[in-house]
């Protein structure tokens, strides 16, 4: 009796190509600063709960959403944006 292997190396799940269909490419010329006082570019990177949105997602670089991150919880921290949305309060 031969025994089946699951011969799935370079091969990826079907919820690893739906994730990476839902990715959004980033631009070319990605914003390299984030201003704390934008709140409507903030907004783009929050979620409806007021959770922000993780980098796999947005398509950021690692440097890029470590600032993004710092702008988001500065302008929560002066009351620019919510810490939740209105909906869960």
């Amino acid at each position: 009796m031969a025994e089946q292997r699951n011969n799935s190396k370079g091969k990826q799940s079907s919820r690893a190509q739906q994730a990476k269909k839902q990715r959004k490419a980033p631009p070319k010329n990605q914003i390299a600063f984030f201003d704390y006082r934008d709140d409507r570019k903030l907004r783009r990177f929050i979620n409806e709960q007021g959770k922000i949105i993780p980098r796999r997602i947005t398509g950021l670089s690692a440097k890029e959403q470590n600032l993004l991150t710092k702008s988001i919880k500065w302008a929560r921290h002066l009351a620019i944006i919510p810490f939740v949305s209105e909906e869960i309060r």
